[in-house]
């Protein structure tokens, strides 16, 4: 068997961006390079039915989207709007090559594209003054043969976030007043736009969030299913709402303990991807109740969903193998792709699930990775908390080997990683994901160290040798934890947050994040609640040495989070080192930057626990 390395997390390829013909027969998809660099992506075709091997179609390609006739696909073939044939002809449709993030056909042979609105601005200067809304994305129509799309004007400057198309054309459409998170995500509404005539029906306000709207019949009326925070909270856990053009919004997935991920029209109506645990559900809207029945269900990761003629199909993360495309034949899924052959024969270490009680008595979850060929029996091991980002994400029980702190490459070095799904995580409703509001880093916390004292007490960790450490939120979490208890002997905080009022006044997703924290720094001269629940005010009580990596270009997390941190170590004399990307967003995508990472955090760890 291989050893596992770094160059794995780069070799080979994955999948992207499914589509099923609407005979159901065929199958599309793109297929591109693992990480950054490599050759550019394709567009790849396969029978359902398995009867033949998959093949490229389209170099180059993306967005693949089949034309009701099932003999040819719309794509971006060079990133242009092209036809593509099922024999690999390709005809160029436009040789507009601005940037398109979705491409609807509609019954007239037009397109209806969402584009940049093209608002040049003046280089060098950025304006806000309250009124202008240029810089986002519009709704706009081509026709095959245009020199470029044709804008629609019936939303005015409104930014669009997602489109669906029903079968006569019109447009199911979200738009933000203004293109920035903060704050266009608090001001999203629905449309039903009508492209041939550049009209449009306002359907009303949504929650924040909203997303991936999807058409379907109820055998007498049309409705808008699509995803949104769960009511009455502000954001948190998510929510199916439906609506009836002209009707207030009915929430289809009440008391829910699964959280909706995905949302597509079928020929029966509405099919749907939840994140049940540590499992992915696929769910079918029963018309006649209103009510989700279940499909099929797997353990590890469901994303990307498609449908056409009675045919589903996804990307399915397991135990072996990440990202491939599956095909859902009677309750089971079936692989179509194989873009990673080469990790079968790698030795990956043990997961396990994993399941403790929080102090006041509530059932958790998560995953336990274990060194290759090692069992529990084999313990004490030095332990490495390793929490997840949002705080509404999850781990599933697939293969941790996704990231540049990825699970596996910490299990191969010695190490028990414990994967927890705390108070905030997605997967078990939304009421469980909304128990963090006003309460982040309290009872989540709590979760994590009662996880880790499970552990303890069954001789899996060893309690002088515990390590903490995530990205994003969980690198909050692995300050928050190092600031909180002496428990642990070295912490990794990668693009974490240090200040939370720093957070809301910098972040792009600062009016959600202030109201997970339940304060902003302008609500007056405080303290705020905020304060409470940020390391850098605890900087003095931590003792463990902390290792800081940044992105320098995050716009999600800024830079300013990390230098703040480094700063008020220093101030106080705690160990640490503080290591920036240049180049690097809030996820690090260059090679030598995940190498780094992948190199620097586990030889941190080492060096920290003997």
């Amino acid at each position: 068997m291989d050893a596992i390395s770094t160059e794995l997390l780069h070799e080979g390829l994955t999948t992207s961006q499914v589509a099923v013909s609407p005979d159901g027969r065929r199958i599309a998809y793109v297929v591109r390079q693992v990480g950054s660099g490599g050759p550019p992506p394709a567009v790849w075709l396969a029978p359902a039915d398995g009867s033949a091997a998959p093949r490229p179609l389209a170099e180059r390609a993306s967005l693949p989207r089949w034309l009701p006739s099932g003999d040819a696909l719309v794509c971006l073939v060079g990133g242009r709007l092209s036809t593509v044939r099922l024999d690999g002809s390709v005809t160029e449709l436009s040789p507009y090559d601005g940037w398109m993030g979705e491409i609807l056909p509609l019954p007239s042979g037009s397109y209806a594209l969402i584009v940049e609105d093209g608002t040049p601005e003046q280089e060098g200067i950025r304006v806000w003054n309250g009124s202008d809304g240029a810089g986002g994305d519009r709704l706009a129509v081509v026709r095959p043969g245009d020199a470029a799309p044709r804008l629609l004007t019936a939303l005015g400057t409104r930014h669009v976030v997602a489109a669906a198309a029903r079968e006569d054309g019109a447009l199911a459409v979200i738009s933000w007043d203004e293109p920035a998170d903060e704050p266009g995500a608090f001001t999203a509404r629905l449309h039903v736009v009508d492209p041939d005539t550049d009209s449009a029906l306002d359907c009303g306000a949504l929650p924040h969030g909203a997303s991936r709207p999807a058409w379907w019949h109820d055998g007498s009326r049309r409705h808008v299913a699509l995803m949104a925070a769960a009511p009455p909270a502000v954001v948190g856990g998510m929510t199916v709402l439906d609506i009836v053009p002209g009707e207030a919004p009915v929430d289809l997935t009440p008391d829910a303990t699964s959280c909706p991920t995905e949302l597509v029209a079928s020929g029966r109506g509405l099919v749907g991807v939840f994140a049940d645990g540590l499992d992915s559900v696929v769910r079918e809207l029963d018309t006649r109740s209103g009510k989700f029945t279940d499909l099929a269900r797997t353990e590890g990761l469901v994303s990307t969903l498609a449908c056409g003629g009675g045919t589903l199909a996804a990307r399915v993360s397991d135990r072996c193998r990440p990202n491939d495309v599956f095909v859902l034949r009677e309750g089971e899924f079936t692989p179509v792709s194989d873009t990673r052959p080469h990790y079968r024969d790698v030795a990956w270490g043990t997961q396990e699930r994993l399941t403790w009680r929080a102090v006041d008595g509530l059932a958790l979850e998560g995953l336990l990775v274990l060194p290759p060929g090692r069992g529990r029996g084999d313990g004490p091991f030095p332990l490495l908390v390793l929490l997840h980002g949002g705080p509404y994400g999850r781990y599933a029980d697939m293969l941790q080997f996704n990231s540049h702190l990825a699970p596996q490459w910490f299990a191969d070095a010695g190490f028990a990683v414990f994967l927890p799904n705390p108070r905030g995580s997605m997967g078990r409703g939304p009421a469980f994901a909304a128990s963090v509001l006003g309460d982040l880093g309290g009872a989540e916390l709590g979760d994590v160290l009662a996880g880790v004292d499970t552990l303890v007490a069954d001789s899996t960790a060893d309690p002088a040798r515990l390590t903490v450490a995530g990205w994003s939120h969980g690198g909050y979490l692995a300050a928050w934890a190092a600031a909180r208890t002496d428990r642990f002997r070295a912490a990794v905080v990668g693009a974490g947050i240090a200040d939370w009022g720093l957070q809301s006044a910098l972040g792009e997703l600062g009016r959600e994040e202030a109201v997970l924290v339940g304060s902003a720094g302008w609500d007056g001269p405080g303290q705020h609640p905020h304060d409470t629940v940020s390391p850098v005010r605890y900087a003095k009580d931590i003792s463990a040495p902390v290792l800081i990596l940044h992105g320098e270009d995050d716009t999600n997390v800024p830079v300013a989070q990390a230098t703040y941190l480094h700063r008020a170590l220093r101030a106080h004399g705690v160990p640490h080192e503080l290591v920036v990307y240049p180049g690097e967003g809030h996820a690090l995508t260059g090679r030598a930057a995940q190498q780094d990472v992948m190199h620097r955090a586990r030889d941190f760890l080492l060096r920290h626990t003997g």
